[in-house]
């Protein structure tokens, strides 16, 4: 998840297109949030782990 909101970030960068850029922000705190919480242990959705 973190590598596609990173993708999105540069295409929206790129070609200037705010949808892709919004969207690539939302997917990286997601994914962010869903590794922390994994990494401390805490199982999120029935999943310890989110790759």
């Amino acid at each position: 998840m973190i590598i596609l909101g990173l993708i999105l970030l540069v295409l929206g960068f790129l070609l200037k297109i705010s949808l892709l850029w919004i969207l690539g922000i939302i997917l990286l705190v997601v994914g962010a949030v869903l590794a922390i919480l994994g990494a401390a242990g805490r199982a999120v959705g029935g999943r310890k782990h989110y790759f």
